[in-house]
């Protein structure tokens, strides 16, 4: 819609550019609005001023909300923010009508914040059970907007040939059925027990719970472990342990622990700080539903490093909240000089990013800061030799005939926007044929890899040997078709096509 509408007066190219610097800002504001309204009802101006300071550093400071960032993640960053607000400060049912969208929302987008929306589901229940009438207008709210929603967003976004489908990494069948079930049971609960003792809510609470769990042992038992689980060995080894985001706290503590402190440290501290405050009865539900829902995505976080950006950013009002109340004591008469130190201390230690300065400085040295920075400038103005991904890069393939072109994964999205190919792999792990047969191919001898190309019908080969992915390949074959092509030694059914000094591709058409 954006690209739309700045089309009716930019060329298309600009209406795109438009488009992408919009797009992740919109969602700065959110996020904003949320942590800013939570720290202002449970800690009054000061801290919402330093919840906004923090949430600003954290936006400027994170990749999903800078231009050009269409990730999802983005959208289920700001759902999250808005869901935590509503359970820590709302009392009203339609605030929690809400939230019972928001939850929709977010399963719809993507599978990685199922447990933080498991969380959030779990809260509202039990306090339902705990508080009963209190609680049923805004349980029956919540369960019924949860229901009806994802009814409405799994029939616009499934076909209905996949209705019975059941995949872990999107909102399918398996998710859809529990999610709908859990709601009309809490509905159902809240409309004709709310009256009654609370140990009949309870007891009422857990057979819903019971009928869920027997329900996803039946349609989904794969799901309830990691939903990447049934990928291909191969690809895990070879692709899926690169990829930044989805290294475990064990992978980068081998591989880069340099970003330990960046992506676990704050996190680590807020939930001490949240059990703290829940165990001296200081806004012990704002607490709770802090921590609770921090907890889950820290945990997530351990599995794959994407969960720190949700985790770091719920962060935030814990710790405004601490820091509001340490000023307070800072300006007391007579404080002392501990307490101001507290104060300043605390403002350093919430910032995930200063953290992550420390972490480069302990593990690499003051010098690796001037060097990371050096290099950076260099990449930015070095000439494009080594470029795989970018229009000019791909200009000279773009002008060939359309066929299917075999090339790295992280350059497969870039060749099908500026080129007309078709290509085999792009880095998805959906797309498990076409990765493994690019692997294939690099990796195996120049003679075989010819029945791999003829087989797939590829036309053209890309070759990057700047990309790390074939990089990686050629060590691990050193007599493979990447290392081959390397040494530049090519085959004799390939025919190489002049070099592009603009591009860091060597292209061969395959006869």
């Amino acid at each position: 819609s954006l690209i739309r509408l700045a089309g009716l007066w930019l060329a298309p190219l600009k209406a795109e550019a438009v488009a992408l610097a919009i797009w992740p800002l919109c969602w700065t504001l959110p996020v904003m609005v949320s942590l800013g309204i939570s720290a202002f009802r449970l800690g009054g101006r000061v801290a919402m001023h330093v919840a906004l300071g923090l949430a600003g550093l954290y936006l400027i400071t994170s990749n999903r909300f800078l231009p050009g960032s269409i990730d999802h993640h983005n959208v289920q960053i700001a759902l999250i923010a808005v869901l935590a607000t509503i359970l820590s400060t709302s009392r009203t049912g339609s605030a929690y009508g809400v939230a019972g969208f928001a939850c929709a929302m977010a399963l719809a987008i993507g599978a990685e914040t199922t447990p933080i929306i498991a969380v959030v589901c779990v809260i509202v229940a039990v306090r339902w059970g705990l508080e009963g009438q209190d609680m049923q207008a805004r349980a029956m709210a919540f369960s019924l907007s949860l229901a009806l929603c994802v009814t409405l967003l799994f029939v616009a976004t499934v076909p209905p040939a996949h209705y019975r489908v059941v995949t872990c990494d999107n909102l399918s069948f398996g998710y859809y059925t529990l999610t709908a079930m859990g709601g009309c049971g809490l509905f159902m609960a809240a409309a004709f027990i709310s009256r009654l003792a609370r140990s009949v809510r309870l007891a009422a609470l857990v057979l819903v719970g019971a009928g869920l769990g027997v329900t996803a042992l039946m349609i989904a038992p794969e799901c309830l472990g990691n939903p990447l689980a049934s990928l291909d060995p191969m690809l895990v080894t070879l692709w899926l342990d690169n990829v930044g985001e989805a290294m475990s706290f064990l992978a980068i503590a081998r591989h880069e622990p340099q970003g330990l402190a960046g992506f676990y440290m704050v996190g680590f501290l807020a939930l001490v700080v949240c059990l703290l405050r829940v165990m001296r009865r200081d806004r012990t539900l704002a607490h709770a539903v802090w921590g609770l829902m921090l907890a889950a995505s820290w945990g997530i976080s351990l599995i794959q490093v994407r969960g720190a950006m949700f985790s770091n950013m719920l962060t935030i009002v814990p710790f405004a909240l601490l820091i509001a109340d340490l000023r307070a004591q800072m300006l007391r008469p007579h404080s002392g000089g501990r307490a101001a130190a507290a104060y300043v201390a605390t403002i350093l230690i919430a910032v995930p990013c200063l953290w992550a300065v420390m972490g480069v400085l302990a593990f690499q040295g003051p010098e690796s800061l001037q060097s990371l920075l050096q290099g950076q400038l260099q990449a930015n103005g070095q000439a494009n030799a080594q470029d795989c991904q970018s229009a000019v890069a791909l200009r000279q393939l773009s002008g060939l005939p359309a066929t299917v072109v075999i090339a790295p994964s992280n350059s497969g999205t870039a060749i099908l926007r500026f080129t007309p190919h078709k290509i085999l792999t792009a880095p998805y792990h959906r797309d498990q044929g076409g990765m493994l047969t690019e692997l294939h191919i690099g990796l195996s001898t120049p003679q075989d890899s010819y029945a791999f190309l003829k087989g797939a019908k590829v036309g053209l080969v890309a070759f990057c040997p700047a990309a790390p992915e074939t990089r990686q390949l050629i060590e691990l074959k050193p007599d493979g078709f990447y290392a081959a092509l390397a040494r530049g030694q090519v085959p004799a059914y390939l025919t190489a096509l002049p070099r592009d000094s603009q591009s860091g591709f060597w292209l061969y058409r395959v006869q």
